[in-house]
């Protein structure tokens, strides 16, 4: 599947980022209707959670794949090796093209657990995990970050997962510590350029870090065109309509269109879902017009969909 996107897009592909709780299917139908990323990616899914037959329903529910999805990569995290590898066949078998392992999410709960970031001061557990990934027979890519406590950590840890014989690389970079703040350290990617081409040349290199759209992505690309792809996150809460090549202020009417879409398929395919979780999404859309703080009041004090539709059409 790399090769296939590396030969279509060469000079840099674009990504949405996986944000747990934002992109699930419907928000990924949502993006796709706004101005689509080359590439699609999942939000986590925990293995230990598919591997066990009371969470597989939940598991399979957030690696649901809809249609004109590819190419879309899963993504997955945990800590046993095994449940990793069961995972893997299962994603397989449902049409995934490529697996990505989670190794860099800061959220305390994931690395409580020995997920996420924690696999940073764990190498060896990290590779077992990547060998156990690989046998289902897809292309293994790793999300990381720089380094869990100092932004000094980078070289070694981004130098063993070079040797890991990765399909692609995907570094967020700042340290577990860091969170999202302060700048994404990109005075070090001409150094983590040359230990890749040193180590790994044939390892794609993909970019995480306060890319807010596709205009900057490619700016960043045309400055280190060793670069393979840039990946947009938070970008999606400041302007929906990201991924255009070339994006501009969206317009009220806009927004309120692509929001109405949404609200639609929340209605439709999500009634497993408490209503809350869709309230998450209203800054996305309601924001920087008249009125917008009052509209975002009222719309979170709704209690479903067709309500919050209701409170638009009032608009």
């Amino acid at each position: 599947m790399w090769d296939i996107i590396k030969r279509k897009h060469p000079n840099g592909f674009s990504i949405l980022a996986p944000m747990e709780g934002v992109t699930n299917l419907n928000f990924r139908k949502v993006m796709r209707k706004a101005g689509r990323p080359d590439v699609f990616w999942t939000e986590f899914t925990n293995v230990s959670s598919f591997a066990n037959p009371k969470g597989r329903p939940n598991a399979i529910k957030r690696l649901k794949i809809g249609r004109h999805e590819q190419p879309i990569v899963a993504q997955i995290w945990g800590v046993r090796p095994d449940d990793f590898t069961t995972t893997a066949n299962y994603l397989r078998k449902i049409g995934y093209k490529a697996i990505d392992i989670n190794m860099g999410c800061p959220d305390k709960n994931v690395v409580k657990s020995g997920g996420g970031s924690a696999l940073i001061r764990d190498p060896e557990l990290a590779a077992r995990i990547i060998a156990a990934t690989k046998k289902a027979g897809l292309p293994v890519s790793v999300k990381t970050r720089l380094g869990f406590s100092s932004v000094g950590e980078w070289k070694n840890w981004i130098g063993f997962l070079l040797k890991q014989d990765l399909a692609a690389l995907t570094i967020h970079l700042r340290t577990r510590k860091e969170m999202s703040t302060p700048a994404a350290h990109y005075e070090l990617l001409p150094e983590i350029i040359e230990l890749r081409a040193e180590i790994a040349p044939k390892t794609l290199l993909i970019v995480n870090g306060d890319v807010k759209n596709t205009t900057a992505g490619k700016t960043l690309v045309e400055k280190y065109p060793e670069i393979d792809g840039f990946m947009i996150g938070r970008g999606v809460f400041e302007d929906p309509f990201c991924f255009k090549t070339t994006p501009k202020k969206p317009s009220r009417e806009e927004l309120m269109k692509l929001l109405k879409y949404h609200l639609k398929l929340y209605a439709k395919n999500s009634e497993d879902l408490a209503y809350d979780t869709m309230k998450r999404f209203f800054k996305v859309y309601v924001r920087d017009f008249p009125g917008a703080s009052e509209l975002r009041a009222n719309l979170m004090e709704t209690k479903s969909p067709k309500e919050a539709l209701k409170a638009l059409k009032k608009l």
